[in-house]
């Protein structure tokens, strides 16, 4: 009697040997074919082995397929990070990969013996099939694989291999391994609490925001989170109220780190951001009565009125924490779509905001989005008291998988991890580290 998997196994055993067979004679090209030639071989012939790449083919290398509507924060997710940990741990038992060389730009079109490295990088974690080939052009295929990869990683996905591309691809499989197992740590923690059926998730080394809700992220948002020297901290808490329109009150830490350097510099900077001086009786104090050669700022008030340079723009969203921190709106989108949106001073920024107070708000009668949009086109002051408070959660979850085949890494921009190189922080310096003048031109909170 023929088996029904016959031909299935038949088919996956050739493709097997055919890019067995094609790596090889790509591989000849690169320094030590022979040995990373062997150690590629050895894990595409793990027995083991051939279910994972197998479910990597069947689901593609479009960028696309990596999203996911599994929030972090469910059993879905901390099921696939076990999985994935198995299969990390199979991959670094054969050898991990090698490393691709970092010194030229890969793209569609450009022949090189690098491409070859870089596809055998790409089929070791599964995002090129290994019906691709190992020819050293960089190919439609390759272009697909890359930005799959990107995707998975945090990166723009434009298909392009440069540095951020192989500083990622290049840290270890067993570092990889680690940050998982790490992670899933996380998760059990995480997970160990009773989730409500409503709430928001902000995943600091992600730069992302979820609101979930029965078991599905509804929402996802893009954020811009603390600097490695004025962290977005960990913590858990319910949303309570919203600001539209919000005045803006500068703490002690920005007056002494930003404001006063900037007022030595520029002695109108105050009056051109709308930022005014109160004492503590309430009467405001001109800029020009107080010495901005010492610290006697920090003992005032200072209060930016709603309007276009607000530092939180038309929305504030509030909830009880130690660390006088919380989430907004921000006039600086182009942030937004920067690599690296480690920018503000521990408060979250969030792209789209309105989206996302309106879900806050939906149950609270008279606040729909006509009504909210209504109130901050006309730049009035007004607040929205939760009657049923949201719970929001900041985490560290710098690697998951909310499936088996797609493994999320992130840049573990506070050195949470353990490893040095899983935090690659030479690509997180900022702009007002490099001496740009204004924070507050680029929507800095602060706390």
């Amino acid at each position: 009697m023929t088996n029904a998997n016959d031909g299935s196994n038949a088919k996956r055993l050739t493709r097997r040997n055919f890019v067995l067979a094609t790596a090889a004679a790509g591989a000849a090209l690169l320094p030590g074919a022979a040995f990373a030639q062997n150690a590629l071989n050895d894990l595409l012939r793990a027995p083991s082995r051939g279910n994972w790449d197998d479910q990597f083919d069947t689901r593609g290398t479009s960028a696309r397929q990596v999203a996911s509507n599994s929030p972090v924060f469910s059993q879905n997710t901390f099921a696939a990070t076990q999985q994935a940990v198995q299969a990390y741990g199979e991959l670094v038992s054969m050898g991990g990969w090698q490393m691709v060389p970092e010194g030229e730009t890969l793209r569609l079109g450009v022949t090189s013996p690098s491409v070859t490295a870089l596809r055998q990088r790409l089929y070791a974690s599964g995002d090129l099939p290994q019906s691709a080939g190992a020819s050293p052009s960089f190919d439609t295929y390759v272009d697909a694989a890359v930005k799959r990869f990107q995707a998975r990683h945090g990166l723009p996905a434009d298909g392009v291999a440069s540095t951020h591309t192989f500083k990622a691809m290049n840290v270890p499989a067993d570092l990889r391994l680690r940050q998982l197992q790490v992670n899933l740590g996380r998760l059990q923690a995480a997970l160990a609490s009773e989730r409500a059926a409503r709430f928001v998730m902000v995943n600091i080394p992600a730069a992302a925001i979820e609101a979930v809700e029965n078991g599905r992220v509804v929402q996802r948002h893009t954020a811009v989170v603390g600097k490695t020297d004025r962290q977005t901290p960990i913590l858990d808490s319910k949303i309570t109220n919203l600001n539209l329109n919000p005045y803006w009150h500068a703490p002690a830490s920005i007056v002494r780190k930003d404001i006063i350097p900037l007022m030595q510099k520029d002695p109108t900077y105050l009056e051109r951001n709308d930022i005014h001086i109160f004492d503590g009786k309430g009467q405001e104090i001109p800029p020009e009565t107080i010495n901005w050669n010492s610290d006697d700022a920090v003992r005032y008030l200072f209060r930016q009125e709603p309007g276009k340079n607000n530092a939180m723009s038309s929305v504030k969203i509030n909830f009880p924490n130690a660390h006088a921190v919380y989430m907004h709106d921000t006039p600086q989108q182009s942030l937004f779509s920067e690599l690296m949106r480690f920018e503000s001073s521990g408060c979250v920024r969030v792209q789209n905001v309105r989206d996302l107070i309106v879900w806050i708000a939906r149950d609270e009668p008279g606040w729909d989005r006509q009504a909210i949009e209504q109130i901050i086109a006309a730049r009035t002051r007004q607040d929205i008291d939760l009657s049923n408070p949201i719970p929001v959660h900041f985490t560290y979850v710098s690697a998951w998988a909310t499936d088996p085949t797609v493994v999320q890494f992130r840049d573990d921009i506070y050195h949470l991890d353990g490893a040095e190189q899983l935090a690659m922080s030479e690509l997180t310096t900022t702009a007002y580290a490099a001496g740009q003048e204004n924070p507050y031109a680029r929507g800095d909170d602060g706390y």
